[in-house]
């Protein structure tokens, strides 16, 4: 009866898991997208030795997942003993490399493991104080320890830092592995999902694949028949057809229309004012009856109401002074 009740609580905690966890790799087979990077990183595993590591780039696309890789490939079942994680997004000043990274790394490793390591997420949030102090970590500790550093843009890390590891740049996940990544969830969820909602779900994410896992679950506990309506529905998002249909109407010089129709689309969706000029940016090389000089003055012009968006003037004054310029450039 225990084993029962042990093998139950097991399927409900997998019920209710969150899928960024539940399908997070747990080996190298298994990240998608970065092959290079993961040859390379694994090579260091296989001979048990590595360098401290910088790892660069977008949101989402397997950072933290090919950190844990490491850890579990080099520690087995003991790698929550030799493995210490933080979020210098949360823990930014100096007295976190002085106090928590200093503990942990003066000590030695358990079951003869030649070294621990320490995860630094965020490491671009930390204080240009902090990131002098973790350079001095790093040098005095490397007998007992490695570092892993992971950041958005590595532009934010000083330079002493970047010298002493080894910068692997990741990018964003191509459509082919987006797409297999969907098919593998949807299978093991009972799922059905269209090709147009495939094209949706990629177009949304980004390349992001936390983004991407969590518009799927969102999607999934709506029904189990996933279409790209339910996708731009659950995403908040416009549907690339919407914002077409306002630029075109920009081009045939209807204004009153079109800013009609962008109101409308924004209201249904719920979408801001920066939401909106993305994807306008993202539509206007696909409007026709312009050429191709007028796209770059209207891209032009969605920077510009961008930024005066960010400097905090009222978004729908942008987006119609936007509107009329894009009318008058197509005149």
């Amino acid at each position: 009866m225990v084993e029962d009740k042990g093998k139950g609580e097991k399927a409900v905690s997998e019920d209710v898991a969150i899928w960024t966890e539940k399908y997070r790799p747990k080996s190298f087979s298994e990240v998608k997208g970065q092959d290079d990077i993961v040859s390379r990183v694994k090579a260091f595993v296989e001979k048990r030795n590595m360098p401290h590591i910088l790892f660069a780039g977008p949101a989402g696309v397997g950072k933290t997942t090919l950190s844990l890789v490491i850890a579990r490939q080099l520690f087995g079942d003991d790698w929550k003993e030799n493995f210490l994680e933080l979020n210098a997004s949360d823990e930014r000043g100096i007295d976190v490399v002085r106090v928590k990274v200093k503990d942990f790394a003066r000590t030695r490793a358990i079951d003869g493991v030649p070294f621990k390591i320490i995860y630094m997420d965020e490491c671009d949030a930390l204080t240009k104080e902090a990131q002098q102090a973790l350079r001095r970590t790093m040098e005095n500790y490397t007998q007992t320890c490695r570092f892993i550093l992971s950041c958005n843009y590595s532009s934010k890390i000083i330079d002493p830092i970047q010298s002493r590891c080894s910068i692997f740049r990741f990018k964003p996940l191509p459509k082919d592995e987006i797409f297999r990544i969907i098919d593998r969830i949807a299978k093991e969820e009972g799922l059905s999902v269209d090709e147009k909602a495939k094209e949706a779900l990629f177009i949304i994410s980004e390349g992001d694949c936390r983004r991407l896992e969590n518009i799927l679950q969102s999607c999934a506990a709506m029904e189990p028949k996933i279409t790209e309506k339910v996708v731009y529905t659950i995403a908040s998002a416009a549907r690339p057809k919407e914002v077409k249909d306002v630029l075109s109407l920009c081009v045939k010089g209807e204004f009153i229309k079109a800013k009609d129709k962008l109101l409308d689309t924004m209201l249904n969706h719920g979408l801001a004012g920066l939401d909106v000029i993305k994807q306008v940016q993202a539509e206007i090389w696909n409007v026709e009856g312009i050429d191709n000089r007028k796209k770059l003055e209207m891209i032009k012009e969605c920077g510009e109401a961008e930024f005066r968006m960010i400097e905090g003037s009222d978004e729908f004054i942008q987006l119609e002074a936007m509107l009329a310029k894009f009318i008058l450039l197509a005149k």
